[in-house]
């Protein structure tokens, strides 16, 4: 019996979507309901095209594409640079843990600017290679790298020697 275009879009966002939502919370800093926008709106472009995604190698990969550029698009339409305020999220912690670091680090991220953001998600914690992160933000390989590595200098000056005390955990 041939499953639905349904069924399979169902099957695939089902497996995707705490991974794609974990990167959305990088990409805005620990901002959990613009993640949430992010993902439904990748979720949403990605069963548009459904039908066509069997000519696309990797839909995993091209769902952390499409994230990341609807991420990039709403920072570049975002009239203000609104912060939500309030209580951070209460959520179970997993072993292993650290609440401390995690919100360091989130706040981190939070000040790099959208596409140093990017660059550093992509390649770090995805761990994508610089030419799949060139071709998921539509830049060159120069530019992957040189967001990378100013990306990675102000996160080392924001952190600064509170990073080895966190790493120490």
């Amino acid at each position: 019996m041939r499953r639905s275009r349904t069924e399979d879009f169902r099957e695939f966002a089902a497996g995707r979507t705490s991974h794609l939502f974990r990167s959305a919370c990088l990409l805005t800093s620990g901002d959990t309901h613009l993640s949430e926008d992010l993902v439904q709106e990748t979720l949403g472009r990605m069963y548009a095209l459904w039908g066509r995604i069997s000519r696309i190698d990797n839909p995993a990969g091209y769902a952390q594409t499409v994230l990341v550029r609807t991420f990039l698009t709403h920072q570049r339409r975002r009239s203000a640079t609104e912060r939500p305020l309030g209580e951070v999220p209460e959520s179970a912690l997993q072993s292993g843990d650290d609440p401390v670091l995690r919100l360091a680090l989130l706040g981190a991220l939070g000040q790099l600017a959208p596409k140093d953001r990017a660059v550093v998600v992509l390649r770090y914690w995805e761990d994508r290679s610089v030419e799949e992160t060139a071709d998921a933000m539509k830049v060159s390989s120069a530019a992957v790298r040189t967001r990378s590595t100013r990306a990675l200098a102000k996160l080392r000056e924001q952190l600064g020697g509170s990073l080895a005390e966190f790493a120490a955990h």
